[in-house]
């Protein structure tokens, strides 16, 4: 089951690549530092009894910041998802030639984080009616995403929209364009230096805005 919500066609890189067109890749995988940089628990493996979920919100570096503080939040990484070239490299990621957007690995204890936080945290922190872009940052590499783990996350992400949609429109933004994806795609890691960049580089780039409209998923009304 997919669903898909995109805009922004304009310039090449605010086109997705079509199959033929695409990058190759390569069929190995980037080889990373599997030791996160904050807490020092792997950033990748079989998270027996944990679940996950990809996000997309713009520049990855400060979406993961962002993330591996939460409560219950048990690991974080940052990869490229949603694209055609396997096994990117960021250099390719940019070019726009690939179909993928930076993503941000969540991988968290249900019994303790839910899936609802989590999506409140997503839509409260960027602005998902932007189409191919964050902000300054353009190009389909920064689109809105959430790639979905299982039916569940696929449910409440979609109710989550059409909650945060109706409080955008009473503050006049426009319309939601994230991409919500169930089966997930496929999540390459990214290169290691690209992995908690700002733990390892604290003065570094980060470009999250939200719109300050709050999301009201889970609030009685």
């Amino acid at each position: 089951m997919l669903e898909k919500f995109l805009s922004g066609i304009g310039g090449f890189k605010q086109r997705l690549p079509q199959a033929a067109d695409a990058l190759p890749g390569r069929e190995t995988p980037m080889p990373i530092q599997n030791r996160h940089h904050v807490h020092g628990r792997p950033i990748a493996g079989d998270f027996t009894g944990l679940a996950h979920i990809q996000f997309g919100m713009g520049c990855f570096w400060g979406v993961e910041r962002m993330f591996w503080s939460l409560p219950g939040v048990v690991t974080t990484a940052v990869g490229y998802s949603g694209g055609v070239t396997p096994n990117p490299t960021y250099r390719e990621v940019c070019t726009g030639q690939t179909g993928h957007t930076e993503a941000v690995l969540v991988v968290y204890d249900p019994a303790q984080c839910s899936v609802e936080s989590l999506l409140k945290t997503f839509w409260e922190n960027h602005d998902p009616t932007q189409g191919m872009r964050q902000g300054n940052d353009t190009g389909t590499q920064y689109r809105s995403a959430i790639y979905c783990q299982d039916q569940a996350q696929y449910d409440a992400a979609l109710a989550s929209m059409a909650l945060f949609q109706a409080r955008l429109n009473e503050k006049r933004f426009g319309e939601i364009t994230t991409e919500i994806a169930f089966p997930e795609p496929p999540f390459y890691y990214a290169e290691t230096e690209h992995q908690q960049y700002l733990s390892k580089n604290p003065g570094g780039y980060c470009g999250l805005s939200g719109t300050g409209v709050t999301c009201p998923i889970g609030v009685a009304a």
